[in-house]
């Protein structure tokens, strides 16, 4: 596995607060930048990481400090229960798409290849963006365009998707592009083309929804005082992660309803969002979206 500077890294482990005999997860272990930086600091402590994609995993060249499992992040809990693991002190989850998913072409995220239009972070899963781009309606195209890619002409462009495959199958990078390109600004290619690839890898891998079943198990997962670190790369999922840590406890109305006070479930570590340096920024463009939240159970 090759070691690399993984977004946020510096900033990321110092507010997970990692103690030495402490149990950690790595949601979305990828090339195990965030892992390995926290292993660094256990000594009795251990780290359990998680990966649907089997490169991430043969990838990895073994840690005694880190478990590894091919898994969703959204199972978090029930494999944390087969480790014997809960509560854990610390979850990590960096939401980007791997360098290594981009600049490998046949597996279909960049439109910079002429590639399959595959899109999947698990590699078994039956759907992929082919399916979706020959099977979807003009009105659930246009919908997953809008919705996941914010894409201002989602209905004319899935119209013109569904003209396109009545004559000619659309299975490649290239010929979704060709098809996109024609409703962008010029110069904006680029732009409009990041957007509904954005959009096609979110419904491809069920990406708001298995976010929104992970956050709900993390809170369960962690210990009192135990610190939560998500990384996010849109506003879909920044928003998400956002709303989830203003979220408070019901349970007691008598508080909430006749005394006027909420029982937050988290303590706001970060104060909002934290953004890559101007340093980080120059060496890794990739990393401009980034948006870091940290949040403490209480």
């Amino acid at each position: 596995m090759i070691y690399h500077e993984s977004v946020l890294l510096k900033e990321s482990i110092e507010l997970l607060d990692v103690k030495k005999d402490g149990r950690y997860v790595d949601a979305t272990f990828g090339a195990g930048g965030h892992s390995l930086s926290i292993a660094e600091k256990l000594t009795t402590g251990h780290l359990y990481g998680f990966d649907q994609d089997i490169d991430a995993i043969n990838g990895f060249e073994g840690h005694s400090k880190i478990t590894l499992t091919q898994s969703n992040f959204k199972f978090i809990h029930n494999f944390l229960r087969y480790y014997n693991a809960l509560p854990v002190d610390g979850i990590i989850a960096d939401l980007g798409i791997s360098s290594h998913h981009i600049e490998t072409p046949e597996r279909g995220f960049s439109f910079r290849f002429d590639a399959p239009l595959d899109m999947r972070m698990n590699g078994s899963a039956k759907i992929n963006a082919e399916k979706i781009i020959s099977e979807y309606s003009i009105e659930k195209l246009s919908n997953v365009f809008k919705n996941y890619g914010e894409v201002d002409q989602a209905w004319k462009i899935a119209s013109a998707i569904e003209k396109s495959r009545n004559t000619n199958p659309i299975k490649t990078t290239f010929q979704l592009a060709e098809i996109v390109n024609k409703f962008a600004k010029p110069g904006r290619e680029n732009s409009l083309l990041a957007q509904v690839f954005q959009a096609l890898r979110i419904e491809v891998n069920q990406e708001i929804e298995v976010l929104e079943e992970f956050l709900k198990q993390s809170y369960n997962c962690l210990k009192s005082g135990g610190r939560m670190v998500v990384i996010a790369y849109h506003s879909l999922e920044d928003r998400l992660v956002k709303s989830f840590f203003k979220s408070h406890n019901t349970i007691n109305s008598f508080e909430e309803n006749i005394m006027g006070r909420k029982n937050n479930l988290w303590k706001d570590i970060s104060r909002g969002a934290i953004t890559p340096s101007k340093e980080e920024l120059a060496k890794n463009p990739r990393s401009r979206s980034a948006k870091m939240r940290v949040a403490e159970k209480i």
